[in-house]
This record gives C-alpha cells, structure tokens and sequence, in this order.
C-alpha cells in the first residue's frame, strides 16, 4: 500500500492482523473444501434433509439462474458442511464456476476495516465475482447500519447476476426482525429470500455421535 505510512502503528497493525486471519481463514476454507463433498452427503442420519432438493442443487440449474439457497436449523446438523459441499461440487462441473466462502461475523469487521483503508470497493468487487458465494452464520453478529448497508450492497451486486448460499440458526421467518430495520429489511430480503430454495434442517447435532461424553453418560 503506497500510502501505508500516513496511517498510525497501530492502523498498519490492524492491517497485517487482518491480513493474517483472512489466510488462515482461506486455509481452513481450502481444508473444508476437500473434506465436504456430495458423495458424503449422509442422508441416513434423521435432520430433515430433502434428498430431492439436494440433487437439483447438485445440478447446475439454479446455477444458470443465478438462483440462492438457504439453509437453515440448529447447530450441528451439518449446514455449514452442506454448503461447502454444494459450493466445491459446483466448482467441479467442469465449467468456470468459482465459490467464495466466509463467516458473517468476520465480513462485517472485514468490510469495515475496508471502509478505513480504501480497499471497499475492490472487495466489493471480489465478492462480486464468484459465481457462489457461501455467507456462513447469517444472524449469528448484530448489524448495525453500516453493516446492514455493506450487506445490501453484496446482495445487489450479485442479484440476478451470481447465486448465494446462506446457512443460519435463525428461521427465515425472523430474518426480517434480526435485520431491525423494515425498509432495508424489505429491500435486503427481496434480494436474498424470493428467488431462493430453502433448505429447512432439524434433528440434534451429528457433532453427538463423535463425542465420548455421549457414550460414557449412554453408558451409566
């Protein structure tokens, strides 16, 4: 950055830490990626998961259409892994799909620093460009209205253009409230929820079946 050195210590500081988190972030994104395949996909273990809305997901379809998929339920139950899944087997179609994956809860900080340093609109761009872009723990930060905005102008640039995959606790139905805002709500959501398929997940979490507390209380 030429004009590093009219920002403070501390600023420069914050921009290597930045830095930093976003390439061990891409690691484990690149380590999820070949673990998270479809032909793992479990469709024995009891979440709700609809094997017929999978398979046209894994066609390419949706893609074309520049259509998004929600996916939601409790902690545990695999969506982040579904998603990961979705995104590497579209990047496997033997076409020019590209996938892009972040936490929401990191965006915003990221997006906020960019704002600081000048680098808003070339990430914007970035997030612009691949063709899926994967946006993990919707509803798991607050927003304030820079984020809220920031967000928006995300979902514009991709709308009718690149398909999102978004996982979240929250029921689409309490996504209007979590965003606290009506009119930005209504314009958000217009973008993100009326040309989506949705992905409804339930049951408790797969992390139980790997854990030895469950055997050993199962046991007593």
């Amino acid at each position: 950055m030429p004009d590093s050195d009219q920002l403070s210590f501390m600023d420069r500081l914050s921009l290597l830490v930045d830095r930093e988190l976003t390439e061990r972030a891409n690691r484990r994104l690149q380590y999820r990626l070949q673990q998270a395949c479809r032909e793992d996909l479990d469709y024995q273990h009891p979440r709700g998961l609809d094997k017929t809305l999978i398979q046209h997901l894994l066609g390419e379809r949706w893609l074309v259409e520049h259509l998004n998929c929600l996916i939601t339920g409790p902690t545990g139950v695999g969506k982040t892994w579904i998603a990961c899944a979705l995104a590497q087997h579209a990047c496997r179609l033997g076409y020019t799909y590209t996938a892009r994956y972040v936490r929401l809860p990191r965006l915003l900080p990221e997006l906020a620093l960019a704002h600081a340093d000048g680098r808003y609109p070339k990430l914007l761009r970035e997030y612009a460009k691949a063709q899926v872009l994967v946006i993990d723990d919707w509803g798991l930060a607050p927003l304030t209205s820079e984020g809220r905005r920031d967000v928006l102008e995300i979902l514009d640039d991709r709308h009718h253009r690149q398909s999102i995959l978004v996982t979240s606790q929250l029921p689409v139905a309490n996504w209007h409230a979590y965003l606290d805002d009506p009119t930005l709500a209504d314009t958000l959501l217009d973008r993100l929820v009326h040309n989506a398929y949705t992905l409804n997940l339930t049951g408790e979490s797969l992390r139980k079946r790997k854990t030895p507390l469950t055997n050993a209380i199962t046991e007593q």
